[in-house]
C-alpha cells in the first residue's frame, strides 16, 4: 500500500504539520516579493512571486491527496470499507427505443 500507513500517528502529524508551516512560508515569502516587485516596479520579481505561490500551491495539493486517500482513511477508521457491487447487469426490465412495443396485457413471443 502505501509507506505513510506505516508510520505511527504523532510522526504522521508532525510531517503534516511541518508542511503547512512550509505552505505558509512558501506564501509569505512570495507575498514579499511581490510586494517588493510593487515597489520597485519591476516584473521578475512579480513572476518569481507568482511561481512561488504556485509552487505552495502544488506542495498543498500534494499534501491533500497524500493525506487523503482512501486507504489512509481507512487505516485511521475515518471511512468504511468498500462494499462489493454485484457484477452483473440485467437489462430484462429496460425497454429500448428500437424494441417493439407490445399492447398493455399481450406477451411477445
Amino acid at each position: 500500500m502505501s509507506a505513510l500507513l506505516a508510520l505511527p500517528g504523532p510522526l504522521l502529524r508532525f510531517l503534516a504539520f511541518l508542511m503547512v508551516v512550509a505552505v505558509i512560508a512558501l506564501v509569505a515569502w512570495a507575498l514579499q516579493l511581490m510586494q517588493a516587485a510593487n515597489d520597485r516596479r519591476e516584473f521578475s520579481l512579480m513572476l518569481a512571486g507568482c511561481m512561488v505561490c504556485s509552487a505552495a500551491v502544488g506542495l498543498a495539493t500534494v499534501m491533500v491527496i497524500t493525506f487523503t486517500t482512501p486507504g489512509r482513511l481507512q487505516a485511521s477508521g475515518l471511512l468504511l470499507p468498500a462494499v462489493e457491487a454485484p457484477a452483473e447487469v440485467s437489462l430484462d426490465r429496460v425497454l429500448l427505443s428500437w424494441d417493439p412495443v407490445a399492447p398493455l396485457g399481450r406477451q411477445q413471443s
